[in-house]
């Protein structure tokens, strides 16, 4: 096993805090005050009250660092710092219907050299409050669940691929455009997942549980550790055009070399049509 950096040890300390108060609060989802923040997208108390666990946490370890929330929105650190890239709770609609399947997502990104943007992710972790697994993976240091190095899948056959995606729902995503890809993938793999968390499911995909992923609109706090998580898992991820970027959100595509390479072409042939 690799040894545990202090970057893991601060971003575990502050998803296991908050999954702490998730699982708490999933206990009694009946009673949580839910508010809208869009069609079909929910935020709830128990949402906000883990961005703030979270925040406080690595604000107390790295005073400098800068955050990108998916509730507080950016948070300028010290020019030449890293950033926190955080998802507090993906997956809230599971979670408000009492679903037992959601996430934490917390990655760490370095600015570019020129100071034109954000660079490589160095750091992720994605934990799951319920089952208490344990994401997380380091550049150049490989991909983990808790102790257990993690290896994406091995299968080169789409047959025997199982892939998972995000469907389009009430003002997100392209229906259409999710459509025609589903009708070129869809038969010619095994199965086709949707649980509705994209962190996890990218987690699943380095773990070797899923063998592919595809999905779009998707923000940076969605996928940022999710996307190192896979890449240190020695699988690939890209978006519909087949380039790599530090974070893929907009679209991405994630799998092992072979399965990457026939999923993108089936992608790709779909959206011609």
């Amino acid at each position: 096993m690799a040894a545990v950096s202090g970057l893991i040890r601060v971003m575990e300390k502050a998803a296991r805090k908050a999954g702490g108060k998730l699982r708490r609060d999933f206990g009694e989802v009946e009673h949580l005050q839910v508010s809208r923040k869009g069609p079909a997208d929910f935020v709830s108390k128990a949402d906000q009250v883990a961005e703030r666990t979270i925040y406080d946490e690595l604000l107390h370890a790295r005073p400098d660092w800068g955050f990108e929330l998916e509730e507080g929105g950016t948070i300028e650190g010290k020019p030449g710092m890293p950033r926190w890239v955080v998802d507090p709770l993906d997956g809230t609609s599971n979670f408000l219907h009492g679903i037992p399947h959601f996430a934490i997502s917390i990655a760490a990104q370095e600015p570019k050299l020129d100071g034109s943007g954000w660079g490589d992710v160095i750091a992720g972790v994605v934990y799951q409050p319920i089952t208490d697994e344990t994401f997380w993976a380091e550049k150049t240091r490989g991909a983990w669940l808790q102790d257990k190095r993690l290896r994406v899948s091995s299968r080169k056959h789409l047959g025997d691929a199982l892939i998972a995606t995000g469907i389009p729902y009430g003002g997100h995503g392209d229906f259409g455009e999710w459509t025609r890809i589903l009708a070129a993938i869809g038969p010619q793999v095994a199965g086709i997942r949707r649980f509705g968390a994209a962190s996890l499911d990218m987690a699943w995909v380095a773990a070797g549980r899923f063998d592919g992923f595809w999905e779009s609109d998707l923000a940076p706090w969605d996928t940022a550790a999710g996307c190192l998580l896979v890449r240190e898992a020695g699988g690939f991820v890209t978006d519909y055009r087949g380039r790599s970027q530090p974070i893929c959100d907009r679209q991405v595509l994630a799998a092992n070399d072979g399965l990457h390479s026939k999923l993108h072409k089936a992608l790709a042939t779909a959206l011609k049509g």
